[in-house]
C-alpha cells in the first residue's frame, strides 16, 4: 500500500481498555470496506487496496476501573476517496460520530490529495494588495442594524462605520431578508465608499452576506460581483464546505470569501463528540477555499479555548500548497483587547468589532478610531492607558470596557 497516499484519522474516545483493539478495527474495516473476515478469500484480495488499517492505538489517561481515555489513529487509502469534502467527512467520520462518546481530533492529508483542491484565491497576501494594507491588522465592523431597515438608513450606519476609517464592513450573518436586495446595497454602500475616499483618501470594503436557495448561489455571486461587491460573507457550514468549495473554483468569481462560522459549535464544542476547531475552521476551511475564516477568540464573549485558537491559527497559516489564511477571531471585541490580540495573532489578523465599534459612548465612527489609536500605541510600544491621555475615543472606551487581560 502507498502510505504517504493516506488520509491519517485520529480520534479521541472513551472506552474500556480491553476493547480499543476491536473498537479500532471496527472503525478501519467499518468505514472502508464494511466487514472483513466474513469476505471469501478472492473478495478479500479484491478489496485490500480499500480496507482502512490501525496506525496507533494509544491510552491518554484513566477514567475509573471500568474505562480509559485513549486515542485512536486509522489510515484511510486515498483510493476510496474523491475530491469533495462530502466523501473525505463521511469517510472518516459519518455513521462513527453516532457511536458513543468519539471525537474527531485531526487529520493529517497528504500532499496528493491537497492537489485535488485550490484552496484559497487570495488568502493574507490577496487581501492586502487588494485593500493596499500591508503593515498592520485590518479592522473591520460589523452592520450590527440591518433587519428592518429601509436603504438609506441602512447608508447611513455604513457612513458612519466607515468614517472610524475601517477596512472592511461585514453584514451581520442573519441577513437574509431582502427587502433591500444585495444588489442594491453593495451599490448604494460603493458610492458612500467612494465619496469617502474622495475626502479621506480610504475607502472600506463592504462584505455582503451571499444568501439564497444552493443552485442560485453562483449566478447570485456573480452578479454582485458585476456591480462591484469586495468580498463575500458566507455561511459556509450552513450551506455546506463543498458549496464554498464550489463557489471559490469558479474562476468566474473572483471575490474574496469570507467563513462566518454559525453552526460550528454545534460540531467542536463538545469535549467529547463532533469535530475538533482546529480541523473544522482550519484545515476543513483552507481546502473549501476560504481566504478569511471567523472563529471565537479565547478573550471575548464567546471564547475558544486559547489553546486550541493557537492550534487553529496554525492550521491557518502551515506552509503548503495553500495560501495562508487570514484569522479575524470575534465575538465581544472591544478596543482594550487590542494588545491581546496582536500578541496572540501578529500583525496578520482582523480585529472584528461589532459591539465594541457602535457601542462606543461616541458612536461607531468613534468606536474605529478606538481601535485604530489601540493599534497605534500597541505598535509604539505605549501602554493602552497611557496613550488614552491624548486620545478622547480611546479614553472613552476603556472607561466602558476597559483593558481585557488573559
Amino acid at each position: 500500500m502507498e502510505q504517504q497516499n493516506d488520509v491519517i484519522a485520529r480520534y479521541a474516545l472513551i472506552d474500556r481498555e480491553k476493547n480499543l483493539s476491536a473498537r479500532a478495527e471496527g472503525i478501519a474495516v467499518g468505514l472502508t470496506v464494511g466487514s472483513w473476515t466474513d469476505l471469501p478469500r478472492a473478495t478479500q484480495e479484491r478489496v485490500e487496496p480499500f480496507r482502512g488499517r490501525i496506525e496507533e492505538i494509544r491510552t491518554l489517561d484513566v477514567i475509573d476501573e471500568n474505562r480509559v481515555r485513549a486515542e485512536i489513529a486509522i489510515r484511510y487509502p486515498m483510493i476510496n476517496l474523491t475530491d469533495q469534502i462530502a466523501a473525505l467527512l463521511t469517510t472518516v467520520f459519518g455513521k462513527l460520530s453516532m457511536d458513543g462518546e468519539i471525537r474527531l481530533v485531526d487529520l493529517t492529508l497528504p500532499s496528493a490529495y491537497q492537489a485535488k483542491f485550490q484552496g484559497a484565491k487570495f488568502g493574507v497576501r490577496g487581501l492586502r494588495e487588494r485593500l493596499s494594507v500591508y503593515d498592520r491588522p485590518l479592522v473591520m465592523s460589523i452592520f450590527k442594524t440591518c433587519v428592518g431597515q429601509t436603504l438609506d438608513e441602512l447608508a447611513f450606519h455604513f457612513r458612519e462605520q466607515a468614517q472610524g476609517g475601517v477596512d472592511l464592513i461585514k453584514d451581520d450573518e442573519i441577513f437574509f431578508h431582502e427587502a433591500v436586495p444585495p444588489q442594491v446595497r453593495v451599490k448604494r454602500y460603493r458610492e458612500e465608499g467612494l465619496r469617502l475616499e474622495q475626502e479621506t483618501g480610504r475607502r472600506p470594503r463592504y462584505a455582503v452576506n451571499l444568501t439564497g436557495p444552493v443552485f442560485q448561489l453562483k449566478e447570485r455571486a456573480k452578479r454582485l460581483q458585476e456591480v462591484g461587491a469586495d468580498l463575500f460573507l458566507f455561511n459556509v457550514f450552513a450551506y455546506g464546505l463543498d458549496v464554498l468549495r464550489e463557489l471559490t473554483s469558479d474562476s468566474d468569481i473572483q471575490v474574496p470569501f469570507m467563513a462566518h462560522p454559525a453552526l460550528a459549535g454545534a460540531f467542536y464544542a463538545s469535549a467529547h463528540h463532533g469535530i475538533a476547531a482546529h480541523v473544522l475552521l482550519g484545515d476543513l476551511l483552507r481546502l473549501a477555499g476560504a481566504d478569511i475564516a471567523i472563529f471565537p477568540s479565547p478573550f471575548g464573549s464567546v471564547r475558544l479555548a486559547r489553546e486550541e485558537s493557537a492550534l487553529l491559527t496554525e492550521r491557518l497559516r502551515a506552509p503548503g500548497p495553500f495560501a495562508p489564511l487570514m484569522p479575524a477571531p470575534s465575538a465581544g471585541i472591544h478596543p482594550g483587547m487590542v494588545p491581546l490580540l496582536v500578541a496572540e495573532y501578529g500583525e496578520d489578523v482582523i480585529v472584528n468589532a461589532g459591539g465594541g465599534i457602535h457601542g462606543h459612548p461616541r458612536g461607531a465612527a468613534a468606536g474605529g478610531k478606538a481601535i485604530y489609536q489601540a493599534l497605534d500605541a500597541v505598535r509604539s510600544g505605549v501602554p493602552l492607558n497611557v496613550a488614552a491621555e491624548t486620545h478622547v475615543e480611546l479614553y472613552e472606551a476603556l472607561a466602558k470596557w476597559g483593558e481585557a487581560r488573559v
